[in-house]
């Protein structure tokens, strides 16, 4: 009898690999990202844990090689983690459809900005609350013209050939003896 163990790790290392190779762009708009366009699709297709593990760790791997690890990366990363298990409830009952991802897409980077915005200046930087909030409103209508452009094009294509397609299925196979 031959078990065939399926994973989605060569999918998780391809949607790693462009949010960070995209990121990397240089001269690229602050906050013009495809991260959580890239954590809904997984999150229809890989569960609460593994849609948490895809945002959380898509941060924590970008920070360790880029900017270093700091506040920053514990509350960004807790918030796309916290997003993708969201996420996977959103659509766990819905399709994965343009109007769903642009719906949550929205009102996701609108509560990502909100948490990470209004709480990391103020309380890693003293920041005052209301300097946070004035600096917070133009990038998050920033944040929100990338999320529409990639909830649009992006995440519906990733979740038909990546998340979905089970030729970039890693299968990892064992032989069970008889008897066990």
């Amino acid at each position: 009898m031959r078990i065939s163990i399926r994973t989605g790790s060569l999918k998780f290392l391809l949607g790693w690999t462009a949010v960070f190779l995209f990121r990397l762009i240089p001269f690229r708009p602050p906050n013009i990202e495809p991260m959580l366009a890239t954590v809904m699709p997984f999150a229809k297709g890989y569960g609460a844990w593994g849609s948490f593990a895809f945002g959380f760790f898509g941060i924590v791997f970008y920070d360790a090689i880029t900017s270093g690890w700091g506040v920053w990366t514990v509350v960004s990363a807790l918030a796309y983690g916290l997003l993708g298990i969201v996420a996977h409830f959103f659509f766990k009952n819905r399709e994965a459809s343009v109007k769903n991802f642009l719906g949550f897409g929205i009102v996701g980077t609108i509560l990502y900005d909100a948490v990470t915005g209004l709480t990391v200046g103020p309380l890693a930087f003293h920041q005052s609350f209301a300097m946070a909030l004035v600096g917070q409103i133009p990038f998050t209508l920033m944040h929100l013209l990338g999320t529409v452009v990639f909830a649009t094009l992006l995440s519906p294509a990733l979740y038909l050939w990546v998340v979905k397609n089970e030729q970039l299925e890693v299968s990892f196979a064992r032989l069970a003896r008889k008897g066990s």
